[in-house]
């Protein structure tokens, strides 16, 4: 099987990692070669670390490294068996590239999306394989979390579904099927909280790190939710929230102003260097 992985950012490289570990043969494609090499890199640092961990073997690494090709050329997803989009959140940008990929790929080839809480039903609106079409929502850091939401458009068949489904757990995953909805499941829940601890911090009910402390003492949370919103990127919560708020047009989930301030100012968490607190590059 060969799986064609169309974004080399850090979700791609993930994506791609996971697939190339569990012996399947992927193609990472991107606009530049740069911005593919950088998501190789990635990967192969991420792997040498298993490996000094004594968590996989240096033959197991360099199996999985051969695995993975690097592409700048469409061309290269004709006999794929699944295209896999990751690029940024942007639907224009998706039909796009989906499109052209809609017009080379076999009439028999999975397409799936990583988005995050954009329209599958729309993503695959007029395309040929319209009903192979579907979310394959994995979490970050991919090659960690167990869940993957497989999310059904419209037209989705029940056929695509069942080979997503074994797709999925062939790579060691739990999925989870929701059909299409506004930030899927996990979003549509997560989100929202993060958005409201954000609130609280802007009306000064808390400090940040009462906050956070709060959330991981009293519900147990692993990470408190704006430590867990830097980790996210807060340019992507906010674009989840305004996702929530312009497709169903209730208030509770009005974005905090002070996401759109951080946003503006670039201040969007670990990548950035700062973010609701700050982070040595």
């Amino acid at each position: 099987m060969k799986v064609f992985l169309a974004g080399c950012g850090t979700m791609g490289a993930g994506i791609a990692q996971t697939f190339a570990v569990s012996g399947y043969e992927v193609v990472m494609f991107d606009r530049t070669m740069e911005l593919v090499d950088r998501g190789y890199a990635m990967i192969e640092k991420q792997l040498r670390k298993q490996e000094e961990r004594g968590r996989m073997t240096a033959e197991e690494v360099d199996a999985a490294l051969r695995r993975l090709s690097r592409s700048v050329d469409l061309n290269d997803a004709s006999d794929a068996t699944l295209v896999l989009e990751a690029i940024f959140e942007d639907m224009i940008a998706k039909r796009e590239l989906l499109k052209a990929l809609d017009a080379i790929c076999a009439p028999d080839c999975l397409f799936g999306s990583n988005t995050s809480s954009l329209s599958i039903t729309e993503m695959a609106s007029g395309l040929q394989h319209e009903e192979q079409f579907l979310g394959i929502h994995f979490f970050n850091p991919a090659p960690v979390m167990k869940l993957v939401e497989i999310i059904r458009g419209d037209a989705t068949s029940e056929e695509t579904l069942e080979v997503a489904l074994d797709l999925v757990r062939s790579i060691g995953k739990e999925p989870v099927i929701c059909r299409e909805s506004p930030g899927f499941i996990v979003n549509r829940i997560l989100i929202p909280m993060i958005n409201e601890a954000v609130e609280l911090l802007d009306c000064g009910v808390a400090s940040r790190e009462d906050i956070d402390q709060a959330m991981k003492l009293g519900a147990n949370h692993p990470m408190g939710p704006l430590e867990l919103a830097d980790f996210v990127g807060v340019d992507i919560v906010l674009a989840i929230m305004e996702v929530l708020y312009s497709e169903t047009g209730d208030p509770k989930y009005r974005p905090s102003l002070m996401l759109r301030r951080l946003v503006r100012a670039g201040k969007l968490g670990r990548k950035s260097g700062e973010g609701f607190y700050q982070y040595k590059k």
